[in-house]
């Protein structure tokens, strides 16, 4: 029971990591379908915990954080147990817990704390809470003397009910955003190295790796194929051109020019052939209406197997002129002939059209 327990709760730690880590992808990212099902995914992890512990007290508190700012505006959101909060307000409180856990503050870290006070206040002016506006100013505020030039300042803008000031527009909300993913950047790097992330990471290589390798072989032989038969292509041609006519430009009376030109066609055929294997495959087979076997067809396809066996069915359909077949439609068909010639002929299928068995 007590092996359960820990392995379950270390199982928790790493899924509190990723979905923090997610978070804040999604958040930089500003993608917020993703940024709120990762938002819903940590608080579930983190109201599980009874306790914090304090090596995932500062991954909380960034989870806390940007789900304020990421509500900053709505003013009528409010989180549990602060109902006169405003989101911003609280993500300020969240902020200082982050600033305490960090060894070494920078500016960056005072920029964001004074982004977040000034822009607590500012999105009540621009909603015209006024009176709302007045009372964050209270509560965020000290009597400490590095606060006091700030909350002046601040107190003399809300007299004005001027929500546009340039003051306010040179830090405004968005500037406090850039600011947070400046951080946040700064935070996935120390955290991108945790278990879950690796994992996947491992998993994600292996098997794209894999099939990239794979798609590379498939490719290069398909290219070969079509290589060879190209070449074939042209060296009949150029045969052609150089046999069927004599220096003098007469063509040579040697010379069979249907023969050649069968020869050309063929292979003309063949390179056709192949395309459409590559292209199609054994899918054309599938959600296409049945196609008719022509005559042309039975006997590329008798002559076929007379040249290269029973069984070859690649090599046959290759090097034949089929109209957009695979080969186990030739198959088929082949078996159906044989059939045709077992009634006539009471031939076995192996013996069938007089031609010999070879297998593959």
């Amino acid at each position: 029971m007590a092996v359960e327990v820990a392995v379950e709760a270390l199982a928790a730690d790493w899924m509190l990591e990723f979905a923090c880590y997610s978070l804040c992808r999604h958040f930089r990212e500003e993608c917020p379908a993703e940024f709120q099902r990762w938002r819903d995914v940590a608080q579930a992890l983190i109201n599980g915990l009874s306790k914090i512990p304090t090596c995932q007290k500062k991954m909380v508190y960034v989870c806390q954080l940007l789900t304020r700012v990421a509500e900053g505006k709505e003013l009528e959101w409010h989180f549990k147990n602060e109902e006169r909060v405003s989101p911003l307000e609280s993500a300020l409180s969240f902020w200082t817990l982050l600033e305490k856990e960090e060894i070494k503050l920078d500016k960056l870290h005072e920029d964001i704390h004074r982004l977040l006070q000034i822009q607590a206040v500012a999105v009540h002016m621009e909603k015209g809470y006024f009176k709302e506006a007045a009372e964050t100013l209270e509560r965020l505020f000290t009597d400490s003397e590095s606060d006091k030039p700030l909350r002046v300042k601040l107190a003399t803008i809300l007299k004005s009910k001027d929500p546009y000031v340039p003051f306010l527009q040179n830090f405004s909300y968005n500037h406090l955003i850039s600011k947070i993913k400046s951080y946040i950047k700064l935070f996935m790097k120390e955290n991108e190295n945790n278990f879950l992330i690796q994992a996947a990471t491992k998993e994600v290589e292996c098997k794209g790796l894999g099939a990239i390798e794979l798609q590379n072989q498939t490719v290069n032989v398909k290219r070969s194929q079509r290589n060879s038969l190209e070449t074939k292509q042209r060296s009949v041609k150029e045969k052609e051109n150089i046999t069927n006519q004599s220096p003098g430009g007469m063509k040579n009376p040697m010379v069979r020019p249907h023969s050649q030109k069968y020869q050309v066609n063929h292979v003309l055929g063949s390179l056709n052939n192949l395309q459409n294997v590559e292209n199609n495959g054994d899918a054309l087979a599938c959600g296409r209406k049945r196609q008719r076997w022509t005559d042309k067809e039975d006997l590329e396809l008798k002559s076929g197997v007379r040249k290269f066996g029973v069984g070859n069915w690649a090599k046959i359909l290759v090097h034949g002129n089929f109209n957009n077949r695979t080969s186990v439609m030739l198959k088929d068909r082949w078996r159906t002939l044989c059939r045709i010639d077992q009634s006539s002929f009471g031939l076995q299928e192996s013996a069938c059209l007089d031609l010999p068995s070879i297998s593959t």
